[in-house]
């Protein structure tokens, strides 16, 4: 995944009422923090870092009045309603420390005829890199039969990464059709 870099300025002022008339001016408050270091309160430009966040572990190259900080988004509090961004927490990183983040599970391909896939985990916890932080991992279910499940040990994990999530977990789980196994019963 490519960093999102984005220009913020530093938060002198705090409260409701000040992050109000931030975000009314287009601006998100944040706050950087992580590696022991004090946190720096600062506010991001909002349509920027709407679409930077979009995709999950968002690696970010913030500069704050020409200090560079690569930060990771941690939490992202919303409106309930409007569902605009009202805060971001970024947690520093740097270029080769490992991190722990969950990433979702995609399937491709089509089972056998007669069975029925269903996902049973759509994510899963893994251990990379900051700067190499996978966005998902793709799971192929093409021509298994009733029976053949995918556990987390079973995935194909991207170069780098370590599975944190227990191996034993089920992923995906393939069962045989309703309408066959009805068939079949009513048959004998």
């Amino acid at each position: 995944m490519s960093e999102q870099k984005l220009t913020a300025e530093l938060r002198t002022e705090f409260g409701k009422g000040f992050a109000r008339r931030a975000r009314e001016a287009g601006l998100i408050p944040a706050v950087i923090y992580g590696h022991g270091a004090e946190p720096i309160h600062i506010n991001l430009p909002g349509r920027a870092t709407t679409l930077a966040v979009r995709v999950s572990n968002a690696l970010l190259s913030i500069d704050v009045e020409g200090e560079l900080h690569l930060a990771m988004v941690k939490d992202i509090q919303r409106d309930p309603i409007k569902q605009i961004i009202e805060h971001v927490d970024l947690q520093t990183v740097q270029s080769g420390e490992k991190v722990t983040v969950n990433v979702a599970v995609h399937i491709t391909g089509e089972v056998a005829p007669g069975a029925v896939a269903s996902q049973e985990a759509t994510t899963v916890s893994l251990e990379a890199e900051a700067t190499h932080l996978p966005t998902s991992v793709e799971v192929s279910i093409e021509g298994r039969k009733a029976g053949e499940n995918i556990h987390a040990s079973d995935l194909v994990l991207p170069q780098g990464s370590a599975l944190l999530s227990d191996g034993d977990a089920l992923v995906v789980r393939i069962s045989e059709a309703a309408g066959e196994a009805a068939e079949e019963a009513a048959t004998a």
